[in-house]
């Protein structure tokens, strides 16, 4: 069963699928509410998440490898969740909240540190999307 909802309010210009679906990615992702919290006032480098930095800094429960934490970074970018910073040489390891993301961060209260835990529905749910991206993106360039 699907956990969240989007009111009309919260959807700002969204629809009520890439709303969910956001929510969703979020909840499923191996980071804390901390890591987005930080991505809201700067970006962050992809080094800082990684390995026991991360922990360190209440961005992640375990060590994650610098490949691993680009791998859920960039599934955020495709859902709109996050964008990646550039600098005037055009070198991008750093990430930032999108206003979509900003909308739902803002549903969580300063203290919460994790988000609410998936269902096993939208674990699958957002399993499924994931896989089936670059499928999608073939097909819509073919």
């Amino acid at each position: 069963m699907n956990t969240f909802l989007a009111s009309p309010k919260a959807l700002a210009g969204y629809t009520a699928h890439t709303y969910n679906r956001a929510q969703r990615a979020f909840q499923c992702c191996p980071f804390y509410l901390n890591l987005f919290r930080a991505m809201a006032q700067a970006s962050v480098p992809l080094p800082t998440i990684a390995g026991a930095g991360g922990v360190e800094q209440g961005f992640c429960g375990q060590a994650l490898t610098e490949n691993r934490v680009e791998r859920e970074l960039m599934w955020l970018i495709q859902v709109g969740l996050l964008r990646r910073e550039v600098d005037g040489q055009g070198i991008t390891d750093s990430f930032r909240l999108t206003p979509l993301a900003k909308q739902i961060l803002a549903q969580y209260p300063g203290e919460q540190r994790q988000f609410p835990s998936p269902s096993l529905l939208d674990r699958l749910q957002n399993r499924l999307a994931r896989w089936l991206a670059p499928l999608a993106t073939l097909l819509v360039r073919g």
